[in-house]
């Protein structure tokens, strides 16, 4: 038995006992993406400045766009993976309409590669600044603890296995890293 196959059976195994958690488990795997996604475009909006809120929407995109649209896509064109509904034979808490390959999370790519961009957006503002309280950069924490809650469930209702959310976490957040080392920050006020 792999360790991947346990984990995925001690997540999965609380599934179907009590309709608040499975409740709970969908929320957070179909529909907190929705409310870091609007938290990003409320960052967006929120932005004053010009040159940060291009930066912002350059990194969150090219972030998204390299680890789930490019990195994800090739490694699952060359290999595929069931879901664990379809290779154990059971009805996910989503249902099974979504039968492409397994390995890595989409989700996890995608939403790591966010909440990562997010955290530095909030972390520059903060150092370049000083006009960003400190629980600022708190809601970047929690951008990066919502995603691996995302992950949870997407292995709590039968989607995804413990190792494609793993790997979708790194390519997101190596992702996310590449993208800020390469993209060129703003000026900010202080340097002015």
């Amino acid at each position: 038995m792999s360790i991947d196959y346990s984990i995925f059976q001690l997540i999965h195994g609380l599934a179907n006992r009590w309709w608040l958690f499975d409740w709970l488990g969908i929320f957070l795997a179909q529909y907190l993406p929705y409310l870091i996604v609007l938290f990003a475009f409320f960052l967006l909006a929120k932005e004053k400045n010009w040159r940060q809120r291009i930066y912002f929407f350059a990194l969150a995109g090219l972030s998204i766009i390299l680890s789930r649209g490019i990195i994800t896509e090739i490694i699952r064109f060359f290999y595929y993976r069931p879901r664990p509904f379809l290779a154990l034979q059971f009805q996910s808490l989503l249902g099974d309409s979504d039968i492409a390959g397994s390995f890595p999370s989409g989700h996890a790519a995608a939403y790591f590669a966010l909440a990562l961009a997010i955290f530095y957006f909030l972390k520059q503002k903060k150092n370049n600044y000083l006009e960003q309280p400190a629980t600022n950069l708190s809601l970047g924490w929690l951008c990066l603890g919502a995603v691996i809650l995302i992950g949870v469930a997407r292995i709590f209702v039968g989607v995804h296995w413990p190792s494609d959310v793993l790997v979708g976490a790194l390519i997101g957040l190596g992702s996310a890293f590449l993208v800020k080392k390469i993209l060129p920050a703003p000026q900010s006020k202080l340097q002015k």
